[in-house]
């Protein structure tokens, strides 16, 4: 059985950010979802909790970073080709993400960054394996 990944999130506005990441193909399970959070399905295996930040309070007693502001976490996520990375990226922009930094080219792998409406950074990434063999 695979081992599930719950990446929990804090957001300011919790329906901009339900908004952004269905834009970028993420669909929402409305059976753990409520005002106070929405569980984003990225795969079987794989999830975004959209935690507003009194419901995410209830998790840490550590203040919450201003994502925007620093980095404390980037989240890599495969894609299956070049192409779907630049998909991502314009779904992104269009939904009211910004890319942060231009994309990486290292030959075998391709990756651009996104930051949410809240600043938290993905990665989406292709990587070529018969390429990264010879690198």
């Amino acid at each position: 059985m695979p081992t599930k990944i719950f990446v929990n999130l804090p957001v300011r506005n919790l329906d901009r950010s339900i908004a952004f990441y269905t834009a970028l193909g993420f669909t929402q399970n409305h059976q753990f979802s409520d005002d106070t959070a929405a569980c984003m399905v990225i795969s079987d295996a794989n999830y975004v909790m959209l935690l507003t930040h009194d419901k995410f309070k209830g998790f840490s007693a550590s203040p919450i970073p201003d994502a925007s502001q620093s980095t404390g976490l980037m989240i890599a996520m495969e894609c299956a080709s070049r192409s779907a990375v630049d998909s991502s990226m314009s779904a992104a922009l269009a939904a009211g993400g910004s890319e942060p930094r231009p994309p990486v080219d290292l030959g075998f792998m391709y990756n651009r960054t996104i930051a949410d409406p809240d600043g938290h950074r993905w990665e989406p990434f292709h990587m070529d394996m018969q390429k990264a063999a010879t690198a």
